[in-house]
């Protein structure tokens, strides 16, 4: 009959782990000899070297052949997208309600397009943008003729929103029902509203700001804005769509239909 094997003692096993770790009568470490592990490091050591040389090249060839102006590949919509400040939403929409008899409730409002704005400071604009844009034309540059190989950017002020600036009236028409809004395009018309005025006039985007070559070639390049100041009449309260009105952009997109436009609701109480 086979004999059934002895059953070890825990300090039996630990005296056979410490012997796998160190055997002084083979002068083995973990089963190898010290030489062998020398070999093995050795041989780790440089298949790392040459996996992380490997990688290194071939994320230089990688960059080297991407131009940091434009890239290869994009998923940038043909048509740009409209936006609309006070950015305030609502549920799904943007929702600009405010109470002119709540200074804390219209003063959110002027606040907000007041942070919007500084980056649209005269000073500022034209201390960082002093190139000489001609009107009514595309910009193109094929060179970097501006400072530290960059282009140059026309210059977009805050002044230019004339009444909706928020230098003339900080308050920005909220204080009553004559509110400015800052839209980048165009917007269509409809009931209770009696009266809109655009800034710059007709609510036109020069060409000269087209076209924009990027954050990396035109570091002082802002967008250029509409302002749109609405009297609000009747019911006070409007439906407002802002649309982009240009050749080759599309506005009708059945499949996403807030390509090229905006809708947002404004309303003023009492």
């Amino acid at each position: 009959m086979a004999t059934l094997k002895e059953k070890r003692t825990c300090g039996q096993r630990c005296e056979d782990f410490g012997r796998f770790i160190w055997n002084s009568d083979n002068g083995t470490l973990m089963g190898r000899t010290p030489e062998k592990w020398v070999y093995i490091s050795l041989y780790y050591v440089a298949f790392y070297v040459v996996m992380t040389s490997l990688f290194s090249l071939a994320i230089y060839v990688l960059m080297y052949t991407l131009c940091p102006y434009a890239p290869d590949y994009q998923d940038r919509l043909k048509s740009p997208g409209v936006m609309v400040w006070p950015d305030t939403y609502g549920e799904e929409v943007i929702d600009i309600s405010y109470n002119t008899s709540d200074k804390k409730s219209w003063m959110k409002m002027s606040n907000i397009l007041h942070d919007f704005l500084k980056p649209y400071n005269d000073t500022k604009q034209l201390e960082c943008n002093t190139h000489n844009c001609t009107k009514g034309k595309y910009f193109i540059q094929k060179t970097f003729s501006a400072p530290d190989h960059t282009k140059w950017a026309c210059p977009f002020t805050q002044s230019m929103l004339g009444a909706c600036s928020g230098l003339e009236d900080p308050t920005f028409g909220y204080n009553c029902s004559m509110p400015c809004v800052i839209i980048k395009m165009n917007r269509e018309g409809h009931n209770n509203v009696a009266k809109i005025d655009y800034f710059p006039e007709r609510g036109i985007m020069d060409l000269s700001y087209f076209p924009y070559y990027g954050n990396l070639a035109q570091p002082t390049y802002v967008n250029p804005l509409v302002g749109v100041r609405f009297s609000l009449v009747g019911e006070k309260h409007a439906k407002i769509q802002c649309r982009v009105v240009a050749d080759k952009i599309s506005y009708e997109n059945y499949y996403d239909p807030y390509e090229g436009k905006v809708t947002f609701y404004l309303k003023a109480m009492k």
